[in-house]
């Protein structure tokens, strides 16, 4: 057996040389220690000084990698690789300038990969659903993701929030699986044409306001530009391409006592954009659209959509409040007329610490549904049907879309406190909604590090 050696530390010679001089120290957290909340450990102490003086920074990194071990329409085996790269710095101006429950946020971001579902689950010919790499997306380029002033007043009952940031704390919910329908707010998965979440900015204000200690209730307005999701604009900050405005609203409610005694979280919000949106299935002229092609679509002068979302603690394993089992259910519907998905819905179950000589692991399972809207798959048979092309098999084929499932299953290994390293297995059925295709099954590996 090869013999361990300690990690060389600084610490207790700092120690006994500030005690010597009648002062005290703490122990830096060393680079690479198991206990230490960064990688790089807090740099001889001035990673915690910085900390205390009011500037937060994070260096962050997220690699998914995906494995189609069985099914979709391309069975040629890949292994592919999408990763995000977060860099952070949040500035409490209440340490640093004296501005009372006043701070800033930035953060920047850099995608790279590929996608395994589009890669080799979905037919070329239909469109994606949704995606067993969550990081994947929005470009593989750097973009500003945040840079956002936050204000509280009334004794913190009111929060505003302006400047460039996404939807993200509307449905706000964590991302733990690897698979997007149960990672993140469903809102921007679902209606990624208008709602734009995280690393996608725009700029917007936010209010919100805690009515009672359960209740709260937030509102925002942001640009709705869609050219912020090309490639070359990943630090556009002028206005130039907008088409109207995003209006979220969201009601809240927490409680400590919920079932059994045990916390829970209630989330039921709405949005409507003003952007003109094409109907998916009608003309201008009051006939389908394939019928006559040359008159456009029928056009409408706002799009709208509902969510919900439901979190609850159903037990403790050992009875400690930091290892819950958490039972939850995401619901998001959007306008059958503009929106090329219809809905989407999750339900799943998270156990932190499920092994006691494992407290900070975590064990997760997830089910859920993609539905595309009728009209559109009602399009896509017209299509078929004035081509005279009846067989998947054809090339011309249009592939008729309708609802995908997916599942997901990981173990989460606390490695390090910097290091979290998930594993995953995931099965999709009829990839990208579309019947003919095999069902997928696909090995996953999420890895996420504090630098």
């Amino acid at each position: 057996m090869k013999e361990s050696r300690p990690v060389f530390s600084l610490c207790p010679m700092i120690t006994l040389l500030t005690l010597s001089l009648g002062m005290t120290a703490a122990c830096a957290e060393e680079p690479f220690a198991a206990g230490s909340r960064w990688m790089t450990g807090d740099w001889d102490g001035a990673r915690q000084t910085l900390l205390e003086q009011g500037y937060d920074l994070t260096l962050n990194y997220t690699n998914e990698l995906g494995w189609n071990a069985d099914g979709g329409f391309n069975q040629d085996r890949k292994v592919t690789y999408a990763d995000d790269l977060l860099f952070g710095l949040g500035v409490d101006l209440q340490r640093t300038f004296g501005w009372e429950d006043a701070s800033l946020q930035l953060y920047i971001t850099n995608r790279n990969g590929e996608d395994i579902t589009n890669q080799r689950l979905i037919d070329p010919r239909s469109g994606q659903l949704t995606s067993t790499q969550e990081v994947w997306g929005r470009g593989s380029i750097w973009r500003l993701a945040e840079l956002s002033y936050r204000q509280k007043f009334l004794d913190d009952r009111l929060s505003l929030r302006a400047g460039r940031f996404g939807l993200g704390e509307f449905g706000e919910f964590p991302c733990d699986f690897q698979n997007l329908l149960f990672c993140g707010n469903t809102g921007g998965s679902s209606t990624g044409t208008v709602w734009y979440n995280f690393p996608v900015s725009q700029w917007g204000l936010q209010l919100k306001y805690q009515l009672t200690a359960e209740l709260a209730v937030q509102a925002a307005v942001f640009e709705q530009n869609p050219s912020l999701q090309s490639n070359d604009s990943g630090f556009k900050m002028s206005f130039s391409g907008g088409k109207g405005v995003i209006m979220p609203v969201e009601a809240i409610y927490t409680t400590a006592q919920g079932l059994r005694g045990l916390p829970a979280e209630v989330r039921l919000g709405a949005f409507v954009s003003t952007a003109d949106a094409d109907d998916v299935y009608m003309g201008a002229d009051g006939q389908p659209q394939p019928l006559t092609p040359e008159g456009g679509y029928e056009r409408h002068s706002t799009s709208h959509g509902f969510w919900t979302v439901l979190r609850q603690q159903v037990a403790l394993v050992g009875n400690d409040p930091d290892r819950p089992v958490e039972l939850f259910t995401q619901a998001h519907f959007n306008q059958k007329d503009t929106s090329y998905i219809r809905s989407s819905l999750n339900v799943g179950m998270t156990i932190q610490g499920p092994f006691d000589s494992r407290p900070s692991d975590q064990l997760g399972i997830a089910l859920g549904r993609v539905e595309v809207s009728p009209r559109f798959e009602k399009r896509q048979a017209l299509l078929n049907a004035m081509s005279g092309i009846g067989s998947y098999d054809d090339p011309g084929f249009i592939p008729v879309q309708d609802k995908e499932y997916s599942a997901e299953v990981f173990y989460g290994v606390q490695a390090t406190k910097w290091l979290m390293v998930r594993p995953n297995l995931q099965y999709v059925r009829h990839p990208g909604g579309v019947d003919e295709v095999d069902d997928a099954v696909v090995v996953g590996l999420k890895i996420q590090t504090r630098f």
